[in-house]
């Protein structure tokens, strides 16, 4: 992609640089407004949420994480910002005249070919199941996002901008993925997920080191180690390592 850096006239604009074939104008059929009830504060003005409010308006995209027009090429014609999410989007125009926003699979640009099905190559931006099929089979490896827990209900897992998983193994009905924060889960050999480019740079590759911050309360006081992961959740009996602190 064209990267154009920004000519200094303020100090905002210094060290500026923005990618010239992201457009920001979305398709007037697959948007739509959300309604934001959360203000911080209740029917009497009195603050019961702290630091909430304000914000940009925001107009909401339709994506497609299902990826359900099977068997139906379709190219990528523009790449949009998300304002409600940090990964970029693609506009696609299928075969038979339909047009979907998808995630913006990384590697892909204006003008590549995609399609979703069981007999599709294994190639950039395609979704295909990860169990065997007669022609093609998803070798371990393989860079994917946009991950199916449940057959049908569509991507739920790697969906932020450069959010990878790794397909590691294979047995029985179900495959095991690594997931980018260092979990290992178990998810259907039937559930599709699409194929991605590896993994982008880290921030320890640009000699920046992490900053850990203790959790605290809304007063300050340390919150004494306690897990906000809800308890029993429906997944934890296919999660078999979880990641590392």
């Amino acid at each position: 992609m064209a990267i154009h850096l920004y000519k200094t006239s303020t100090p905002s604009t210094r060290k500026g640089a923005v990618d010239s074939q992201v457009k920001s104008n979305p398709l007037n059929n697959l948007i739509y407004r959300q309604h934001h009830c959360g203000k911080g504060s209740n029917a009497r003005g009195i603050i019961t949420v702290r630091h909430r409010g304000g914000g940009h308006k925001r107009l909401y995209r339709k994506i497609n994480f299902r990826r359900n027009a099977k068997d139906i090429y379709g190219r990528i014609v523009t790449i949009e910002y998300d304002p409600n999410q940090n990964a970029y989007i693609c506009l696609i125009h299928y075969g038979h005249g339909e047009k979907r926003y998808i995630l913006h699979p990384r590697g892909t640009i204006i003008g590549d070919t995609i399609v979703s099905g069981i007999e599709v190559p294994i190639k950039m931006g395609n979704a295909l199941p990860l169990k065997k099929s007669t022609s093609t089979d998803m070798p371990l490896g393989t860079a994917i996002h946009n991950i199916e827990i449940t057959l049908g209900k569509g991507g739920q897992l790697a969906r932020a901008a450069s959010a990878v998983a790794k397909l590691i193994a294979k047995e029985g009905k179900s495959a095991t993925l690594k997931l980018p924060y260092g979990e290992v889960h178990l998810i259907p050999k039937n559930c599709s997920a699409t194929k991605s480019l590896g993994r982008a740079g880290s921030k320890c590759w640009l000699r920046k080191r992490p900053i850990k911050k203790k959790p605290a309360t809304p007063w300050g006081y340390p919150s004494l180690g306690r897990r906000s992961r809800k308890r029993n959740k429906y997944s934890d009996n296919l999660i078999l390592r979880r990641h590392r602190k």
